[in-house]
């Protein structure tokens, strides 16, 4: 019966901005809107937490951690959320509006799904995982109904709710928040919480979706706990025959019993989908379960709730607890065929619609299979190792995209066109999507880390090692990083240039050595620590043969500890010969001699008014030393 006419809530505007058309669906905990954004003219989901619960903090304070933690993970196979307020006794998300159906309702209608199918929603579903594992969340409620389909075949993975930090993951007593079907031993068994837990939740449902039936069922909620904690997952095969065993591993692998055995997170698990994938031909991928079977409506087991957990695991299998014998199997799954509820004709075209944006349906293969190879699974691979693999299959490279992940490495390969597994042509190309990394990147804190290891922590984490420059530092050591423009703890996009100031250390003050001879000079350079250079050829200088006729640093400059140092040695002044100026005029004598690089000395005698020059003390056509002084005597009385 379509309750929307009686709810409170539809046709309100709530908080002044969110006006309320129709309900889509109630939880445990919030009853879910499709909603308009009057400012914004936009349709989205309002979900609206019951306002029995919002009067616990507790509760409220779930809902606000799911708006910040969805906010922060922008992956396009998560829902996002927009907006979180309160109007009165209302506390509301308001979040991306996904137009078509729930995992749920398409299990209901179909049953066991084909591999194919399967897989091509399991494998988005990690990926929103590994985005939220990656950022340090986890789903904690992963099940059918959080899983949605929507329209145009995209897959979004809903209500975070129950999301926590991978740090804040801790042993509790007292109760468990969940969906009884999908929870992991471990969480019954003593409340820990890790991203181990969604990636047995994923196991689940891809049993689920390959069998029509969930893995563990009871009477009650407590059987279904018991099993959880006492069976392991049987294969889908068993359910389904026929079904390849690599599915059989796969599922086995995601809900191992013993969380040390499962992958780590739901990016390792989504490799592991990809090699199952490329392990399967067309005819495994595309076979029609022959035990199809259409699942029963919602029942107790597929809400979340709070479960009461027992402090120890032998109370979980007390009589009295869960009315199972403890010495007594739990009890085997009804795998009866259910009967097929007549189908809603709503429902049937939404799944239709999906099914064929999907590729679900029964394809049109070529005939002549031979001209055809498969695309290997490269997800994860670096480009490099994609390049190689794809050369060996005989294909080739297309285009190279670059995208910004949070699910995957810097450089590794994160999409192909076509999808590992997938038929093309021989000799054909395809194209790689390599990740970028994070969309932003924190700028690492690298004062006093060497200059080879600044860069490479750069290279590292995603950006570009920019210029360098020196500077003297008296606290941090030559040859280490000063500080980086951007500063540390800045966020900038992958490949962005971070400029190193590098320390050339204390600053040392050059003595000066000219005029020394070279053992003396090279003495009072080591000292200081200094280091001192090949000497080139000697020159003619004012000093005496075989002393410093010149340094390269300046005398009184700062140098850094180990700078080297270059002395030129004398050959003592160069010879010039002596020219006539004899009868010149006096200034233009001195300009003579100084354009030639004497000195000149005028030697006027007492009462000598005459500026004519009478003689010379070194006589024209003679050698002397550059540098050296010629005295010019005037004519007396």
């Amino acid at each position: 019966m379509d309750t929307t006419l009686d709810d409170p809530l539809v046709g309100r505007v709530l908080d002044g901005r969110y006006r309320i058309d129709a309900r889509i669906a109630a939880g445990g905990m919030a009853t879910v809107y499709r909603a308009v954004d009057t400012r914004l003219d936009r349709v989205l989901a309002l979900k609206v937490m019951h306002p029995a619960l919002a009067a616990d903090a507790g509760f409220v304070d779930r809902f606000i951690r799911e708006a910040k933690s969805v906010a922060r993970l922008a992956h396009p196979n998560v829902v996002a959320v927009f907006d979180q307020g309160t109007d009165g006794p209302y506390t509301y998300l308001a979040m991306e509006y996904v137009s078509g159906c729930t995992l749920r309702d398409v299990l209901r209608e179909r049953g066991a799904l084909q591999p194919r199918a399967a897989l091509d929603i399991l494998e988005p579903v990690l990926a929103a995982l590994g985005a939220a594992h990656r950022a340090g969340f986890v789903h904690r409620d992963m099940k059918p109904e959080n899983v949605l389909i929507g329209d145009d075949g995209r897959v979004k993975v809903a209500d975070f709710g129950l999301v926590r930090s991978v740090d804040s993951a801790t042993n509790t007593t007292g109760s468990i928040l969940g969906t009884v079907s999908y929870l992991a031993p471990e969480q019954i068994e003593n409340g820990v919480t890790d991203t181990r837990v969604d990636v047995y939740a994923c196991g689940v449902v891809l049993y689920e979706m390959l069998t029509g039936g969930k893995p563990h069922t009871g009477g009650t909620p407590a059987q279904v706990l018991y099993q959880h904690l006492n069976e392991d997952v049987p294969p889908p095969s068993a359910a389904v025959p026929g079904l390849p065993a690599a599915l059989d591993s796969l599922v086995a692998q995601a809900t191992a019993r013993n969380p040390g055995l499962r992958p780590s997170d739901a990016a390792s698990l989504l490799g592991l989908a990809r090699d199952a994938r490329a392990q399967l031909g067309d005819a495994e991928l595309d076979a029609v379960p022959p035990q199809a079977r259409a699942q029963e409506r919602t029942s107790s087991e597929d809400r979340t709730g709070v479960i009461p957990r027992p402090v120890d695991t032998d109370a979980v299998q007390h009589t009295s607890r869960l009315a199972v014998p403890p010495t007594s199997p739990a009890p085997a799954p009804d795998r009866r065929r259910a009967p097929r509820p007549r189908p809603r004709r709503g429902v049937v075209l939404v799944v239709a619609g999906v099914l064929l944006a999907l590729g679900l349906g029964i394809g049109v293969w070529y005939i002549s299979s031979g001209q055809f190879t498969k695309v290997p699974n490269l997800l994860g691979k670096t480009e490099e190792q994609a390049r190689s693999q794809l050369s060996a299959a005989g294909l080739g490279v297309k285009t190279v995209d670059r995208k910004f992940s949070d699910a995957f490495d810097r450089g590794t390969v994160m999409n192909t066109d076509p999808g590992g597994g997938k038929r093309i042509r021989d000799n054909g190309a395809v194209t790689l999507t390599v990740s970028r990394g994070p969309e932003t990147v924190s700028v690492p804190d690298l004062k006093g880390r060497p200059l080879q290891d600044a860069q490479t922590e750069l290279t590292k984490t995603g950006l570009a090692p920019g210029i360098v420059t020196q500077a003297f530092s008296q606290d941090v050591a030559q040859g280490s990083v000063i500080s980086t423009n951007p500063a540390g703890g800045q966020k900038r996009a992958p490949d962005t240039a971070v400029a190193l100031l590098v320390s050339k250390g204390r600053p040392v003050p050059v003595p000066n050595v000219v005029g020394l001879d070279l053992v003396a000079a090279k003495a009072a350079l080591e000292g200081v620590g200094l280091k001192v250079g090949p000497s080139p050829e000697p020159v003619n200088s004012p000093q005496p043969a075989g002393q410093v006729a010149n340094q390269s640093l300046a005398p009184g400059s700062q140098a850094a500890a180990g700078d080297t140092v270059t002395l030129t040695a004398s050959k003592g002044p160069r010879q010039v010969q002596v020219p006539n100026v004899t009868g010149q005029d006096v200034d233009a004598a001195r300009k003579s001699l100084e354009a030639l690089g004497f000195k000149v000395k005028v030697d006027r005698p007492f009462l000598s008014f005459s500026n004519t020059v009478e003689s010379q003390s070194v006589p024209a056509g003679q050698g002397a030393s550059e540098g050296s002084t010629i005295t010019v005597r005037t004519k007396g009385l």
